[in-house]
């Protein structure tokens, strides 16, 4: 009856141990966010808004335009610029074959085209880009301008997340980052995620951090954390700034 008694007192013991090592391995982490912002190339009026906050978007769609009054009259002007040019050029190659022109002339006229053309296009370019379409497929996360008001040159008129830009970050101590490679799969839960979600980590970090900040020594380095990235295989399940907890598989090995 001892001997039985001492064998679940050691089953019991072994038991707590190894929830104490699963525990061990479970790190805590938060959901990030890698947001593309959508500006514009020049300073312009928004005219019209394609989209609000929380629509879906696939990539190409249409998410704002700008005013391009200025854009268009640009466009005519080299338009009527590269006309001039290319009867310029018919000229010239008419003078050279009737033996009136010269082959200089008709370089230059070639060249003066060629930089029409090449004017036409950047003035085009400039004129399609008034149009913002969506880089990828993703959510509207901000809408920072609203028609009517000026969008300056380089500030964000949407903030647009795909999903696979969703990333888990979480800190592992150094003693358990021997453990932990690219591309290892992770468990990843939080209070309102269905079960079973996981994440393959995409990065870690090659200095360390102290957290609380602690003197380097034998005694204290448990507190040494490095910074660890996962990539959630299914990113639609998450929120941004979601806290979660994420556990290492026990069966690693260094």
């Amino acid at each position: 009856m001892k001997s039985k008694r001492a064998a679940l007192a050691l089953f019991a013991v072994l038991a707590l141990a190894g929830c104490d090592q699963v525990k061990d391995r479970q790190l805590q982490g938060w959901v990030e966010a890698e947001t593309v912002f959508v500006s514009p190339d020049e300073q312009g009026r928004v005219e019209t808004l394609k989209v609000r906050q929380g629509d879906k978007v696939e990539k190409g769609d249409l998410l704002f335009t700008l005013d391009d009054d200025l854009q268009q009259a640009d466009v005519v002007v080299k338009q009527s610029a590269l006309s001039s040019a290319q009867l310029n050029f018919t000229r010239a190659q008419e003078l050279l074959k009737s033996a009136s022109g010269t082959q200089k002339s008709l370089d230059d006229a070639r060249a003066n085209l060629e930089q029409a053309q090449a004017n036409l296009a950047w003035s085009q370019t400039r004129l399609g880009r008034r149009r913002a379409h969506a880089p990828a497929a993703g959510s509207i996360e901000e809408v920072y301008f609203r028609p009517g008001e000026t969008a300056p040159v380089g500030r964000p008129v949407i903030a647009l997340l795909p999903p696979s830009n969703l990333k888990v970050r979480f800190y592992a101590p150094e003693t358990e980052l021997a453990t932990i490679k690219i591309g290892q799969a992770v468990t990843v839960s939080c209070d309102a995620c269905a079960g079973g979600l996981s994440a393959k980590v995409s990065f870690i970090a090659r200095s360390a951090e102290y957290t609380p900040p602690v003197i380097y020594s034998l005694e204290e380095r448990a507190k040494l954390v490095y910074l660890i990235e996962a990539r959630p295989d299914e990113p639609s399940r998450f929120r941004v700034g979601q806290p979660v907890s994420v556990t290492l598989d026990k069966g690693a090995t260094p």
